[in-house]
């Protein structure tokens, strides 16, 4: 435990000297200027960024199996909780996404909340490796590339389409991997039935839920369109240039990986600010732009952790007890 809060306070302190690096190399008065002229749009990013938590929320509950069910506010309200945890710690989603569930375990039963929060990452996970694919195709098309950065992208493609072909792979075969792993260690091993019950329903579930697919694909769709929309808006705000859906597009695709890859990094501090200004330059604009944009991005990020924290505490949570509280009944 005190090795992980070491590595996290070093990650934190890393990601602050870089930023500070990035900043004093584009201009703080010019940084501060151009994030002055987002003004009123501001609180319309934080709503898109709401919508967007909103669809994680609706996807949850739709890979949920009857009869169990959850209400929309409980599931936004976990995920956004969720996501605080997972972006203000070093662990990322390994406490992110369990706090998610804990948090409406009093709601629903613990079982069929895990499973279809599983799911879903699962079809996020997938979309979000679709969206890094194509986003790299066309930056590798459209713009002239350093030989470093195109076998980067080279390599993200690689990965998503190893990605696919992993997932495909799982569905036909249906290889116990976690519950597996569960039955070699002996403190863990009572659990080991129950997670092979749960990985065959992440199995089945799209030879159970055919109709339900079409739908999630769509919510799944719609998380990453207002990823470019609020990315447009601040371009278009910041007064970029005659700002494109495709420029948008890439700028969203790069954070994607960015999140992917620094995931441990809490609010992907120094690590974000400074992609996002060197991916800028890649395409063409200013470097102070695409710092600016990921200022924008992490001004959202604070809002919306902020309204998880503030979840949280109302649900009883607190350093010193690190779990939700647990409620007196559970529907099933």
């Amino acid at each position: 435990m005190r090795r992980s809060s070491l590595s996290g306070v070093l990650t934190v302190i890393g990601g602050l000297v870089l930023l500070v690096i990035v900043v004093m190399r584009v201009g703080a008065a010019e940084i501060v200027a151009d994030v002055r002229l987002v003004g009123w749009g501001l609180p319309v990013i934080f709503a898109i960024g709401g919508l967007r938590f909103l669809l994680r929320a609706m996807a949850w509950r739709m890979c949920m199996d009857p009869p169990h069910t959850l209400s929309l506010r409980d599931a936004f309200s976990a995920v956004i909780g969720g996501d605080a945890i997972g972006n203000l710690t070093p662990l990322g989603p390994l406490v992110g996404e369990p706090a998610k569930a804990a948090f409406v375990r009093g709601k629903v039963r613990m079982a069929p909340a895990v499973t279809a929060l599983a799911i879903e990452n699962v079809l996020y996970t997938l979309s979000a490796a679709a969206m890094i694919a194509a986003g790299m195709v066309a930056l590798l098309v459209r713009f002239q590339l350093p030989p470093d950065v195109r076998g980067v992208g080279e390599l993200a493609i690689a990965g998503t389409f190893a990605v696919f072909v992993t997932a495909l792979w799982m569905l036909w075969r249906q290889p116990a991997l976690i519950s597996r792993a569960l039955g070699h260690a002996a403190p863990l091993r009572k659990h080991a039935a129950r997670m092979r019950e749960i990985e065959e329903e992440i199995y089945t579930f799209a030879s159970r839920h055919r109709r339900a697919l079409p739908a999630l694909a769509a919510v799944e769709l719609g998380f990453h369109f207002l990823g470019v929309t609020e990315i447009y808006l601040t371009l278009w705000l910041l007064n970029v240039t005659a700002p494109t859906l495709l420029t948008a597009f890439l700028f969203e695709t790069a954070n994607r990986l960015i999140t992917v890859v620094f995931k441990i990094v809490p609010l992907r501090i120094g690590v974000d600010e400074a992609g996002t200004a060197g991916f800028a330059t890649l395409i063409g604009l200013p470097a102070k732009t695409g710092l600016a944009l990921a200022i924008i991005r992490k001004s959202r990020m604070l809002f919306w952790a902020a309204a998880g924290g503030l979840v949280l505490l109302r649900a009883g949570f607190s350093p010193r007890t690190p779990q939700l509280p647990q409620d007196q009944a559970e529907r099933g």
